[in-house]
């Protein structure tokens, strides 16, 4: 079954802009961990995502500010939250956990914030990181962020799907 973005909260930007030019930005993706939150950011064509490091958690205001503060840094447009269901598709812990800050995000920024499915992604970005001849160690230094920037990539082939598909008729 092909990921697919879940929810939409917060503000859309289909009326932000004139429909004469591209619609492109730049957008945040996080992989929501206990410990730590995982951040990519795309290019403002929305083509590439590249990892951005870690966010150590520090409790969910502070980190709701950490994040304000580098989505105004990188003036980033969209954000996408990982959502790790069961392999089942069923619900997690950390499932409703990731919904739930995704809706704060939203009304924190008052941007537009999405969720993903993102099951295996940690494991991909393990398995990413192990071929690249990383030892374990240094791998739990940037694990986190190469998993949002798979989650950011896949995020951005839906989104470039979805716009190809609207266009045949």
């Amino acid at each position: 079954m092909q990921p697919f973005a879940e929810k939409h909260f917060g503000p859309t930007r289909d009326t932000d802009r004139p429909a004469t030019l591209p619609a492109s930005m730049k957008i945040l993706g996080l992989d929501m961990g206990s410990k730590r939150i995982g951040l990519a950011v795309s290019d403002e064509d929305e083509t590439f995502a590249f990892p951005r490091g870690k966010l150590d958690r520090e409790g969910r205001d502070k980190d709701l500010a950490a994040l304000a503060r580098l989505i105004e840094e990188e003036a980033i447009e969209h954000v996408v939250v990982g959502v790790p269901l069961h392999m089942s598709g069923r619900q997690s812990k950390g499932a409703e956990a990731a919904r739930t800050f995704a809706k704060a995000l939203a009304a924190h920024v008052e941007l537009p914030v999405d969720t993903l499915d993102e099951r295996l992604t940690t494991v991909e970005a393990e398995r990413a990181l192990h071929a690249t001849g990383r030892r374990a160690k240094d791998q739990r230094e940037v694990v986190d962020a190469v998993a949002a920037s798979i989650i950011l990539s896949t995020y951005l082939d839906l989104r470039r799907n979805r716009e190809q598909g609207s266009g045949d008729t």
